[in-house]
């Protein structure tokens, strides 16, 4: 464990997975992570119905397939490529330290806020939750930070990467590293940078190579938030839009326009 800052208490607010692996560790080495706060994702029974309320149920139904006939198949394919990336960009997908790990319900219950409290934090860093709530981001006096895998405001919500590409976007294909609000990935920017994919890379990659060129990122801000230097910048321009994953549909329809896989 890194002890660069060992006054300063860095929190990560987190879902489960392995860009929350890939994004302790690389903070862990660099500056010392003192809690994970880990919450229970929200459910795909839920997560469907909650999308259909708002998509409509036929825009659902193609999400599912473009995720059983695309996405499933070509995460099997890619296991290598990513692979390759882990290897080259040295990152540790390595389990969590179950004993600096906290475990809550959600992101927004009272436990959060509690142990949010006890803690005290320095900084905080968001990995893969639902959206917060009001009374989360304000119950601690300290900066909520997040990277998103997106050029914000243009590429909000889910697969900035892919949908800058399948809108011939390149130059807004990239990640953000943003202040958080209690919008979808609205806060104010801090940093952003382009990624680059090869003819290797496709939708079940771009967002590795995202969070590869985002840790730089983030640790530049938490570095400048820790000695008070931290700056915003303006947003790009271009039109706020909110994306959400694509349906079969759509992706056959981008692939055969552009080629983006």
């Amino acid at each position: 464990m890194g002890n660069n800052n060992p006054a300063k208490r860095i929190v990560i607010l987190a879902g489960p997975g392995e860009s929350t692996d890939i994004l302790f560790h690389a903070l862990d080495a660099e500056f010392g992570v003192h809690r994970i706060i880990v919450e229970t994702p929200v459910s795909q029974k839920q997560l469907l119905k909650r999308r259909a309320e708002k998509l409509g149920y036929a825009t659902v139904a193609g999400q599912i397939l473009f995720k059983l006939l695309v996405a499933v198949p070509l995460t099997r394919s890619s296991q290598s490529r990513l692979q390759a990336i882990r290897q080259q960009e040295k990152l540790d997908n390595q389990p969590l330290p179950q004993d600096r790990v906290i475990h809550v319900p959600s992101i927004n219950s009272q436990e959060c806020i509690t142990q949010l409290q006890e803690l005290q934090p320095d900084i905080i860093v968001v990995n893969g939750t639902r959206i917060i709530a009001k009374k989360v981001l304000t119950s601690v006096p300290c900066k909520f930070i997040n990277t998103h895998a997106g050029i914000t405001p243009l590429y909000r919500g889910v697969h900035g990467g892919y949908w800058a590409l399948a809108n011939s976007d390149p130059q807004h294909c990239g990640v953000s590293v943003h202040l958080v609000d209690p919008g979808i990935d609205t806060g104010a920017i801090i940093a952003q940078t382009l990624i680059h994919p090869t003819a290797e890379d496709n939708f079940v990659t771009y967002p590795m190579l995202q969070l590869a060129a985002g840790l730089p990122l983030l640790k530049n801000a938490v570095r400048d938030e820790l000695s008070g230097n931290l700056a915003l910048k303006p947003a790009p321009e271009g039109q706020s839009r909110l994306w959400s994953h694509p349906t079969l549909n759509e992706y056959l329809r981008n692939r055969k326009r552009n080629g983006v896989r």
